[in-house]
């Protein structure tokens, strides 16, 4: 979403995450103190980069960037809302290729949410509708999926603009696609969002409208973005901006597991007998080293920024998941294009 207004006050690309070994962003700053820069008990930050940060790349603008995702080859794919999907390389992280993408009748998107399938297509969200739409790597449009007539914007539904498809991801084996709308449905509990499935009989099969579950972002947050895990559960950015003060930005780890199907519960407001997703906070991201960031703007921690793009690019050699995070600057000379890289240890999931 572009940040406009204040907030209230894996298939083939899961896959090649396993195996990418990606270094740090180049020129990222890590900070002069050794070790393990940890944000929380779970997650560690290890560098960031502001190296993208107003720059252009063939004649296009690198910035605005909404969502990541790891290619087959282990490059980094990253969209921006405007309409460009950038190729980034897997070591330096600076683009090596740009595409525009368009809908059918032409026009630019406001593309949000991003994944690569396993023969190579990009799954994109845009919030204007909403819609998933395919494109080849060269930005060709292929088709879209059905999308719930409640989750279109109004009048054509119960979504508010800007606040739809934020994030997209393919659960393991790639036969499941899932979207994580930004904020709720006008009948819906304020905080309480949709994240909507798709799913397929072949591999390569054409998605089917599926189930579709609750989820509860903190007061005055929105999803930003959602990303799924090898293990099948998701990990889920939130994040609000509140003027004079900054953004705050929270990952989570959600587990659909004995989640209810709401695609046939009208309105959500918390009821008896509906269960929303289970969600275990793993950092806030105030809480990680600055490593020597510098903010354009009041922030509680100068590393904060609109973050909204996140993926997993790997492993660490004692088995924590490898994160590739990515901040929006909304092409705004108070905000900037910042990749930070981290690391996570899961809990377990257990049997609850």
């Amino acid at each position: 979403m572009r940040m406009r207004s204040v907030l209230a006050t894996v298939t083939a690309g899961l896959a090649a995450a396993t195996c990418v070994t990606a270094a740090a962003p180049a020129d990222a700053h890590s900070g002069s103190a050794p070790g393990v820069h940890a944000c929380s008990p779970a997650v560690s930050i290890t560098s960031y980069s502001d190296a993208l940060d107003k720059t252009t790349y063939d004649g296009t603008f690198v910035g605005n960037l909404s969502a990541l995702a790891v290619d087959r080859d282990g490059r980094i794919a990253a969209l921006s809302d405007r309409s460009s999907l950038f190729t980034l390389d897997r070591e330096t992280l600076k683009p090596t290729s740009v595409v525009n993408l368009v809908d059918e009748k032409g026009a630019a998107l406001d593309s949000e949410g991003l994944a690569v399938d396993g023969d190579g297509t990009r799954l994109v969200t845009s919030e204007t509708e909403p819609s998933v739409r395919r494109y080849e790597r060269d930005g060709t449009l292929v088709g879209s999926l059905p999308v719930p007539d409640a989750l279109k914007v109004a009048p054509a539904g119960r979504a508010t603009s800007n606040l739809t498809f934020e994030g997209l991801t393919l659960l393991p084996g790639g036969h499941t696609l899932l979207a994580a709308m930004e904020g709720a449905l006008s009948g819906d509990t304020a905080g309480i969002v949709r994240f909507q499935t798709w799913d397929r009989a072949t591999r390569q099969g054409d998605f089917r409208l599926s189930a579709q579950y609750g989820y509860r972002a903190d007061t005055g947050l929105g999803v930003s973005e959602a990303q799924a895990t090898p293990d099948g559960r998701l990990l889920v950015l939130e994040r609000g901006f509140t003027a004079g003060v900054g953004n705050t930005v929270r990952l989570y780890l959600a587990d659909l597991r004995h989640a209810t199907d709401t695609r046939r519960v009208d309105t959500l407001t918390g009821q008896d007998g509906v269960r929303l997703a289970r969600k275990t906070l793993l950092a806030d991201l105030v809480n990680c080293p600055s490593l020597g960031a510098q903010a354009k703007q009041p922030q509680p921690n100068p590393l904060l920024d609109n973050i909204e793009g996140l993926t997993i690019t790997g492993r660490t050699p004692d088995g924590r998941l490898k994160l590739l995070l990515v901040s929006d600057d909304n092409q705004n000379a108070v905000q900037t294009t910042r990749l930070y890289s981290l690391s996570a240890r899961l809990p377990h999931p257990g049997n609850g």
